[in-house]
């Protein structure tokens, strides 16, 4: 009856890495068609026959999602070796095994799972939940037995747990307490899955023949371009650095003593405070050289630095860097520093410390379009802004931002958006036009062509 039950289809190259792999993180996809529910939902049966009261859980954003992708299927195949019991969401094994199922689609969901124990647990289609949410489930990872203890992520770019993926199974960026051995990324497309492609053989052709951007992310698996980003623009080639062509992150370089720096801030407390230091070369391009955020090692929580301790940071790195020492850095901020309805403002406490900001124009789509015209690409390939790859914070948050829900001109509000309001505060200070038509005529009825009035504080 097992080896009736256990009769599988043969899995492709991907699939059987996946299957195989003992890894204690292991995150499968990258692109659309890739085979991964398949190979969930297999990798699980496995398990359940292979360790006999083993505990795991399958976890999607809906209820909907995992009727629709796993239930119904697994239904048909568990039918004589496991009994689905709907009430509880669960498959129970005859040798004991249990496979739970679990949805989160907000912060409220998460208290079903408070206390709840795993030995494995499957997270499909990962970057459609928060990252704080994925953290929280990796914290159900424990048991005293000798059962193996794995989280699988299956994902495709793009979504609100696109940076955590992307940050520890593509750019392999560890931080404390996360061990690199531990991580292991399987790429799949749907070139691997030929079952997919048997069944529907123009699945292919329509993927091919999606928008360049989208085209690259559900096709070709590429992480740092997704639906929903909001600065599709943005592009970290290292193939580039060098020449500085189709890419806007760049290797740092000494920065020329004839070019103007500036600086850019966005006060925070219990959020993060984001300064920023630019330079400005003669043809008005500008280069992100060096930022202070202050996060905790959790995205989006600040330090809970006093205004006081911030611009004492701040004063100190100007003061003994050897980009910025000896030099007259001229600031932009929020207006909202200079607010004295609460008694000294934080722009009184910068003048302590000799740092002096121009207000910001925080209007924020204008802001943006600013970003925009900077990132873009001129006919051989420059953009008019370049950040330094040392800029971690920038690199970190700006490129996962994603349109908002309800302004589709504006971003989401919900993100981690500080640096991206520092960097269009700086932007606006310094507007340029966007790109002419071929006519060498702007629309009639663009409201951001700021060519046509003022430069700004400190021109063009």
């Amino acid at each position: 009856m097992v080896e009736k039950w256990l009769a599988l289809e043969r899995p492709n190259p991907r699939q059987e890495e996946f299957l195989n792999s003992a890894c204690k993180y292991i995150a499968f996809g990258g692109a659309r068609g890739g085979g991964k529910s398949w190979a969930v939902r297999t990798k699980a049966k496995l398990m359940a026959v292979r360790y006999p009261g083993i505990r795991m859980l399958l976890i999607r954003r809906s209820y909907q999602e995992l009727e629709n992708n796993h239930i119904r299927f697994l239904r048909r195949e568990l039918n004589e070796l496991a009994e689905y019991r709907a009430v509880a969401r669960q498959f129970l094994f005859v040798n004991g095994s249990v496979l739970d199922f679990g949805y989160c689609g907000c912060d409220g969901d998460l208290d079903r799972y408070q206390g709840a124990e795993y030995d494995v647990i499957f997270i499909d289609e990962a970057t459609q939940l928060q990252e704080e949410w994925l953290r929280q489930f990796a914290a159900c990872l424990r048991g005293v037995n000798d059962f193996p203890k794995r989280i699988y992520y299956t994902c495709n770019p793009g979504g609100p747990g696109h940076g955590y993926i992307k940050r520890l199974f593509i750019d392999r960026r560890y931080e404390a307490g996360e061990s690199p051995e531990d991580y292991l990324f399987i790429p799949a497309r749907v070139t691997d899955n030929t079952a997919l492609l048997r069944a529907q053989p123009d699945y292919l052709k329509q993927l091919q023949a999606l928008p360049r951007k989208l085209r690259e992310a559900w096709l070709e698996g590429r992480w740092d371009i997704f639906q929903g980003q909001f600065f599709q623009e943005f592009t970290d080639d290292p193939a580039h650095y060098a020449d500085r062509r189709f890419t806007h992150v760049i290797e740092p370089f000494p920065i020329p003593r004839e070019w103007r720096i500036y600086r850019s801030y966005d006060f925070g407390y219990a959020k993060p405070f984001s300064c920023a230091w630019w330079a400005v070369d003669f043809d008005g391009v500008i280069y992100r050289i060096l930022e202070l955020y202050g996060c905790t090692e959790t995205p989006d929580e600040g330090v809970r630095w006093t205004p006081d301790r911030q611009f004492a940071k701040i004063r100190e790195i100007e003061d003994n860097h050897p980009w910025l020492r000896g030099r007259d850095i001229q600031g932009v901020a929020d207006p909202s520093i200079w607010d004295t309805s609460r008694g000294e403002s934080v722009y009184e406490t910068a003048l302590k410390y000799r740092l002096y900001f121009q207000r910001g124009d925080n209007r924020r789509i204008p802001g943006w379009m600013q970003m925009h015209y900077r990132m873009s690409f001129d006919d051989e390939g420059y953009p008019m802004m370049y950040v330094f790859n040392t800029c971690r914070a920038f690199l970190r948050t700006v490129p996962q931002l994603m349109f908002s829900a309800t302004d589709v001109e504006d971003l989401d509000t919900h993100q981690e958006d500080h640096v991206a309001d520092e960097c269009r505060y700086f932007c606006m200070a310094r507007p340029i036009p966007p790109a002419r038509k071929e006519s060498g005529r702007l629309p009639a009825d663009d409201p951001l062509d700021l060519a046509r009035g003022s430069f700004g504080a400190w021109g063009r």
